[in-house]
C-alpha cells in the first residue's frame, strides 16, 4: 500500500461514515491532481464502514496494543487443545473479559456512552470473531461492516490438531494395464499439432479465463457494494428508529408526570369544594 492510500484508508476509516463519501471523493481528486491516478482509483474504490465497523476501526487506530492483545489471546486459544479443563475454562473467562473491555473503549473512545443495543451488540461479535477469525483480524482498522464468528456451531476457542481437520491422504487409483495390443498407434508426423498453434490456443483459453474472472469479480464487487449500502442504510434505520422510540418514550413519561399533577390538582380542588359546601 503507497503512502499516499495508506494516509488515505488512515483518515477515512477513522472520521465519521457521514464524511466518508464527500472526502473520499476529494481524497481521490487530490492523488489524480498528484499524479497518481492508480491511487486516486484505488482510494475511490474504498468502501464506507457501517457505524459499528467504525467504531472498532476507530478503538483499533485510537490504540495500537488492541490488535497485539487480540492475537495473543487468541494465539493461547488456538493451543488451547493440549490444555486441561481449568486452563480452557480461564482461557474462556479471559477472552469474555477482554471482549467486554474492548467494546467499552470503543464505544469511549468514538464518543458513544450510551449506543443503540444493536450497535453495541455488533461491536462485541466483531472484537470477538477478530479472536477467532484470522481474516477479521486482519482487516482491523478498515473493517466496511461488522462480522460474526462462523464457525459451524463450534466455539471460537475450540481448536484441533491439524492432522484432524485435513482429510485423510487417500492414494490415487491404479489404472487398468492396458494390453499392448491396445496400445494407441503414434500419430503420423503430419499430424502432430504445431506448437506454435497449441501455444496459441492456449493462450487464446488463458485469456479468455482471465475476462471471465474479471467480470465474476466486477459483478461481485457490485453487489458487494450494493449490499453494504443497504446495510448502513438499514443501520441508519434503527438508529433513527431507535432514537424516535427513546424520545417518544421521553415524552410519554412526561405526559404520565403532567397527568398526575393534573389528577393531584384534581381531588384538591374537590375536596375543597366539597368542604366549602358543608
Amino acid at each position: 500500500m503507497t503512502d499516499l492510500l495508506a494516509a488515505a484508508a488512515a483518515e477515512l476509516y477513522e472520521a465519521d461514515p457521514d464524511e466518508f463519501t464527500r472526502r473520499r471523493q476529494d481524497l481521490a481528486d487530490g492523488a489524480r491532481e498528484a499524479g497518481e491516478p492508480a491511487v486516486a482509483k484505488q482510494i475511490a474504490g474504498l468502501r464506507k464502514p457501517t457505524r459499528s465497523a467504525w467504531v472498532v476501526n476507530r478503538l483499533v487506530r485510537a490504540d495500537p496494543q488492541v490488535t497485539a492483545r487480540l492475537a495473543a489471546l487468541a494465539a493461547e486459544l488456538r493451543d488451547s487443545s493440549s490444555m486441561d479443563g481449568t486452563r480452557i475454562r480461564e482461557l474462556t473467562a479471559a477472552r469474555s473479559r477482554l471482549v467486554d473491555e474492548l467494546t467499552r473503549q470503543a464505544l469511549q473512545v468514538s464518543d458513544l456512552p450510551a449506543p443503540p443495543a444493536s450497535l453495541r451488540e455488533e461491536v462485541t461479535a466483531t472484537l470477538d470473531a477478530a479472536i477467532a477469525d484470522p481474516g477479521v483480524a486482519a482487516n482491523l482498522g478498515t473493517l466496511v461492516r461488522a462480522a460474526h464468528w462462523a464457525g459451524f456451531g463450534l466455539d471460537p476457542m475450540t481448536s484441533f490438531p491439524a492432522a484432524a481437520l485435513s482429510p485423510s491422504p487417500r492414494k490415487p487409483p491404479t489404472a487398468p494395464a492396458t494390453p499392448k495390443s491396445s496400445q494407441p498407434t503414434p500419430p503420423h508426423p503430419s499430424e502432430t499439432p504445431d506448437p506454435a498453434e497449441a501455444a496459441a490456443e492456449r493462450d487464446r483459453r488463458r485469456q479468455e479465463k482471465i475476462q471471465t474472472a474479471e467480470r465474476a469479480l466486477a459483478e461481485a464487487d457490485q453487489t458487494a457494494e450494493s449490499a453494504n449500502q443497504a446495510e448502513q442504510d438499514l443501520e441508519d434505520t434503527v438508529r433513527r428508529l431507535e432514537a424516535e422510540l427513546a424520545d417518544a418514550r421521553q415524552r410519554l413519561a412526561e405526559a404520565r408526570r403532567q397527568s398526575y399533577r393534573a389528577e393531584s390538582r384534581q381531588r384538591r380542588a374537590n375536596a375543597e369544594l366539597g368542604r366549602l359546601r358543608e
